[in-house]
């Protein structure tokens, strides 16, 4: 452990800490201090403290001594010079034509540098400026170019909340403010309501971000399916925070909905929104719905059949329903189709075909699969039968084969045509190819 006191060189700036020796310092004193870029002129925030070793910044510089009258005298006539430079800074970058806003200026207390700090949008090229303002001024020039919430911590000024900025009265280093924390706190989203006089969001949404986080991790979100203590299920709608609160949209057993606001302990959680899809509760309510329309179709389909059936038997046709091999088939029967059937199974009956089989009934006739043709091959020899019988000598017509070359392609004289046009197309396409290069 060390002792140790901190020391802050500018209005609000970074708090350092240098080694008091055998001072005994308290805050709100002013001391001279060595640091790298000479000696400078700080007040204590920190007064006498220990701090461990390993969260000490080296190199430890030391406090020189505390700053007297003569010290303060001259620390007062450096903020007049401040003035007078920034005016001079100002005016030269307006000659130069550079698009640089000037800030502040500031001395080193031992009159060795004068620093200016600016903005601007992009890089800035102001060697010649700085030129111009060593031949005035005699001494070492710097000009850094900083952000826009560092311009505002410089100046300073009034927030929306009616207090002086925090960044300018206490606020020592900037932390990171992301949309995700204003959406956490359910403020509005408005850019011109989150946003401070830098025109970045507010630093002090950052001061009860922790608190939110913790708070809205005992909370469902907002979409998702919970389970009330009376069993009814409902989706969430709105959430209260600091009231520890849920709204959960219910559907009742008669597809009304109602809204209740309940504690969120009572609120049993079950499932969460998946982004892009819908919720629990509206997919129970759609395949409730996709149920009853299921259902619907279904009824329309057996009214549709029943409707068929009795067509058909109001037509005249008879269906007759007969058992074959333990299966159930149906026959339909036309109108003066009994009487071809019956010369039908006449004629086979004399033909006496031996592969064939005859159901049990004495119906229809099976056919074995090798003749392909089946009944209507039976048929074409009926009427062969049938013209020897009247006289008639008409032969079937043959059916006409295509005739193929011995060695399986063309023949010999089809060959010697085929090249010899080949032959006489050769000449053609070489004089292209020529006229063509």
């Amino acid at each position: 452990m060390a002792m140790v006191v901190g020391v802050r060189f500018r209005e609000i700036g970074k708090i350092y800490s240098f080694n008091p020796g055998e001072l005994r310092l308290h805050r709100g004193d002013h001391v001279i201090t060595e640091t790298s870029k000479g000696q400078e002129y700080g007040t204590v925030v920190l007064g006498n403290y220990e701090l461990c070793e390993g969260h000490i910044e080296q190199p430890l510089r030391t406090v020189l001594r505390k700053a007297n009258a003569e010290d303060e005298a001259r620390v007062q006539e450096l903020r007049t010079k401040e003035q007078e430079a920034l005016r001079i800074c100002r005016q030269k970058a307006i000659e130069r034509k550079l698009e640089m806003k000037i800030i502040s200026a500031e001395y080193a207390f031992d009159d060795s540098k004068l620093l200016f700090y600016f903005t601007a949008d992009g890089r800035v090229d102001f060697r010649d400026l700085v030129k111009d303002l060593a031949a005035v001024f005699h001494m070492r020039i710097e000009l850094r170019q900083v952000g826009v919430r560092d311009e505002t911590k410089i100046i300073g000024g009034m927030g929306p909340c009616g207090r002086p900025l925090c960044c300018h009265s206490w606020l020592s280093d900037f932390v990171p403010v992301s949309i995700k924390m204003a959406k956490e706190q359910n403020l509005s989203l408005n850019p011109q309501k989150i946003s401070g006089v830098c025109g970045r969001l507010m630093c002090c949404l950052k001061n009860e971000a922790d608190t939110y986080a913790y708070l809205n991790a005992q909370l469902p979100r907002r979409g998702d399916s919970v389970e009330l203590s009376e069993g009814e299920r409902g989706e969430v709608i709105e959430v209260n925070v600091l009231k520890q609160t849920v709204k959960v949209l219910v559907i009742l057993d008669d597809d009304e909905r109602e809204v209740r606001e309940v504690p969120a302990a009572e609120a049993v959680f079950i499932a969460h929104k998946k982004k892009g899809q819908p919720s629990q509760l509206k997919k129970d309510a759609m395949a409730k719905r996709e149920a009853m329309l299921q259902e619907s179709r279904e009824r329309a389909q057996r009214k549709e059949r029943a409707a068929e059936g009795s067509d058909r038997t109001e037509n005249g046709g008879t269906e007759s329903v007969r058992s074959e091999g333990g299966r159930s088939r149906r026959e339909r029967r036309r109108p003066g189709a009994s009487s071809g059937n019956a010369a039908l199974h006449e004629q086979q009956s004399e033909g006496g075909n031996a592969s064939e089989s005859r159901e049990n009934s004495g119906g229809r006739k099976r056919y074995p699969k090798e003749n392909r043709g089946g009944q209507n091959a039976e048929l074409r020899g009926n009427a062969a039968t049938e013209r020897a019988e009247n006289g008639e000598t008409t032969a079937p017509r043959p059916r006409r084969r295509r005739r193929r070359h011995p060695e399986g392609g063309q023949s010999a004289e089809t060959r010697v045509r085929t090249g010899e046009r080949a032959e006489e197309r050769r000449p053609q396409t070489q004089e292209k190819r020529e006229q063509h290069d």
